[in-house]
């Protein structure tokens, strides 16, 4: 849903993983009455506030069932872009931290009834059910995992360096938006968000929406990243990705045993063709539903409109 007014929660002096924000911001939106259950729905990697796919009228998050916060990340671009190349590291533990400063602090939210997130949304969920269990019944990770992967790691470094390489980034000095950089960042990025198979069959031309492939790289790829990122802010969201890891807030980086200790109910959803996560869920108490589809990665965040249908079939499952 894209009518709810934008908001923004002044934390003031905020500690994060690599030193202080003298002034941070989360951005938020609130949709449905507060006195329904409350759903929190963080944003992934690339996607503004304004998930519409899953949230609105007759959907997998209908506001008038579910109260629904979305959070934006911090540099997520809802904001202006701060310090440019010196913008501290900033881990998910920080960014629940803030969320969870608006919903309890702000919002007076005392329970959540699900934490809903596909990419770095879902490892959002994880967290949050990892670092406010008595707060978190249920939640719900949907192409994602509960830590980055060595191989999702190195798949990141391609776009970075890429993006790092661009001869108009100047080291994040950059006066202007370095539209070089950032499209070259595009363009290695967008072979890892689909399967192979959705290539072998073409499905990039969109049913003739694109003639070539080059087409759908330059206007659906780089024309989306070039109109609506900062290249800085872009770097900040790949470096705490990397940095995802639930054991990490607790446990001493045990992660089976960090994950075993998890008392939400989980629905887990991995896609086969998935290239960023391969999830093997390790909770005591999941339900593992995959999805069957040769999008990939995108397959959960609504690229295909059949695997949309999948997904909200089985959120309505888990949450009746």
């Amino acid at each position: 849903m894209a009518d709810a007014p934008l908001r923004f929660y002044q934390h003031g002096r905020f500690p994060v993983e690599g030193g202080v924000l003298p002034d941070a911001v989360t951005a938020y939106q609130t949709y449905g009455e507060p006195t329904n259950p409350r759903v929190v729905f963080p944003t992934c990697y690339g996607a503004k506030l304004g998930q519409s796919y899953l949230d609105g009228d007759g959907q997998a998050l209908d506001p008038k069932k579910y109260y629904i916060i979305t959070y934006a990340l911090f540099c997520n671009g809802e904001t202006a872009p701060y310090n440019g190349p010196y913008f501290p590291a900033i881990s998910y533990e920080d960014n629940i931290r803030a969320q969870h400063a608006v919903l309890t602090r702000h919002l007076g939210v005392p329970k959540v009834h699900c934490v809903v997130g596909f990419s770095m949304g879902g490892q959002q969920a994880y967290h949050w059910a990892v670092m406010y269990p008595e707060l978190v019944k249920r939640f719900i990770a949907i192409c994602s995992s509960g830590r980055t992967s060595p191989h999702n790691k190195c798949f990141l470094e391609g776009p970075k360096a890429a993006l790092s390489a661009g001869g108009d980034f100047h080291n994040g000095h950059y006066a202007d938006s370095p539209h070089i950089a950032i499209r070259a960042f595009a363009r290695v990025y967008c072979a890892w968000a689909y399967g192979q198979a959705w290539f072998r069959e073409q499905l990039y031309e969109m049913a003739g929406m694109y003639p070539t492939l080059d087409a759908f790289i330059r206007e659906a790829w780089e024309g989306r990243y070039v109109g609506r990122w900062d290249a800085n802010d872009m770097l900040v969201l790949l470096d705490t990705w990397q940095r995802g890891d639930v054991s990490s807030v607790h446990d001493g980086g045990d992660f089976v045993g960090c994950l075993g200790a998890v008392k939400a109910k989980a629905l887990v959803m991995p896609c086969k063709t998935d290239l960023y996560f391969c999830e093997v869920s390790l909770l005591r108490n999941a339900e593992l539903a995959g999805i069957d589809s040769v999008w990939g990665h995108a397959a959960g965040g609504g690229a295909s409109p059949e695997d949309v249908v999948f997904i909200t079939k089985k959120i309505h499952e888990f949450l009746a």
